[in-house]
């Protein structure tokens, strides 16, 4: 059955560091994060309810919905029916560790490839770490499993796996692994998983145009390096960018623009600090490391991102959509010429937002953790 949330008007502004609220010109990295409003023209509707932790969806053709439960569960949603995809490997549970993201191949439905992240143990050691593979999607199984890559060593620490997925337009397949709770080591260490953006061959093959493709002992399948765990990835329907939204510490969430090779700084240059209220590094720029596009102060701990292209919602479109764990909304940040100038709130204390997606009928959806899919309406 499905319900509908209205949700109230809030006439209160929120101002941080900021003297007007009627100013919404663009904000520059050191006055970031000056404006949060309330959105005020949309309804919730619950679309599936479901009390487990949908860590990802992806769409058919006909908009139902591909959903990948944390706890190692993928279901299909169509029609009120929910039906398990048998066919999964081993999952690793463990910390924010488990069954992650999903994503078709381009030409799925020729092809029935179905790529997905999950947190898997090696053989003969201990802990575990992210790992990316494809199977085909038959009916209601999956075949032919191969995996692709997988993130080494192995470790006990049960954070920062990472685990989004984008393919580009000309089907390289890009992923993220977070630096799995080795800041000192794995985000600036290209010999080591950790810490980075990947790009990959559909096939698991890496591309010879890689950045450190020829770099005696480096992870040939890096594309850029320095992060700390990105969560959210988009392909950017314009330019073909691929852009991600990553966790910071206390302070100093990102937006990144990821190209070939860059350093992206973590944890040599931050805007954020421990979670005890002691500094990393003093340092929030470096030469030869980049700034982010956009930063966050407080963090809001971002858990997916997404583009709208969609016509559906008066104003929203161009702008992007992040998930804010930490305070249990969704953000919609508008943007002008690559600045942010503005940030406004959605679905505020529904849940934790775990992913966003515009679904092929041009609605957005979204996963709230132990509630279920919902999708946004305009308000008539």
């Amino acid at each position: 059955m499905k319900k509908v949330f209205s949700i109230s008007i809030l006439l209160g502004i929120f101002i941080i560091n900021y003297s007007c609220a009627q100013d919404l010109k663009p904000l520059d990295l050191e006055n970031n994060n000056t404006i949060l409003t309330d959105e005020v023209n949309y309804e919730m509707e619950l679309v599936f309810e479901d009390e487990n932790i949908i860590w990802a969806i992806e769409f058919f053709e006909d908009n139902s919905i591909l959903a990948s439960i944390k706890s190692g569960s993928l279901f299909h949603y169509k029609d009120g029916t929910k039906t398990e995809i048998k066919g999964l490997p081993n999952i690793y549970l463990r910390g924010q560790g488990g069954l992650l993201d999903i994503a078709f191949h381009p030409n799925f439905k020729e092809n029935k490839w179905l790529y997905f992240s999950y947190a898997s143990e090696g053989v003969g050691e201990k802990g575990g770490n992210t790992t990316i593979a494809r199977a085909k999607l038959i009916e209601d199984s999956l075949v032919d499993l191969e995996v692709l890559y997988k993130g080494s060593p192995n470790t006990r620490k049960g954070q920062h796996f990472g685990g989004r997925l984008e393919f580009d337009n000309d089907n390289y397949l890009y992923f993220s692994i977070g630096d799995r709770g080795n800041r000192e080591v794995n985000p600036q260490d290209i010999t080591i998983d950790g810490g980075k953006i990947y790009r990959i061959n559909d096939d698991g093959t890496i591309p010879n145009d890689n950045p450190f493709f020829n770099t005696p002992n480096a992870k040939k399948a890096i594309y850029s390096y320095g992060h700390r765990n990105p969560q959210g990835m988009f392909k950017h329907p314009v330019t073909g960018e691929i852009w991600t939204n990553e966790h910071g510490p206390r302070g100093g969430d990102e937006i990144n623009i990821i190209k070939k090779g860059k350093n992206y700084g973590w944890p040599k240059i931050t805007y954020g600090i421990n979670y005890s209220g002691t500094t990393i590094t003093k340092n929030k720029s470096l030469p030869d490391m980049e700034q982010p596009l956009y930063y966050w102060l407080p963090s809001i701990a971002p858990s997916s991102f997404e583009y709208i292209s969609s016509d559906i919602y008066p104003g929203w479109k161009g702008s992007l959509l992040a998930g804010a764990l930490v305070f249990k909304h969704i953000e919609r940040i508008g943007l002008n010429n690559n600045k942010v100038v503005s940030r406004s709130k959605i679905a505020e204390d529904l849940g934790r937002p775990r992913d966003i997606k515009q679904g092929p009928d041009g609605f957005i959806y979204v996963s709230i953790e132990s509630k279920g899919l919902y999708k946004i309406l305009p308000k008539k």
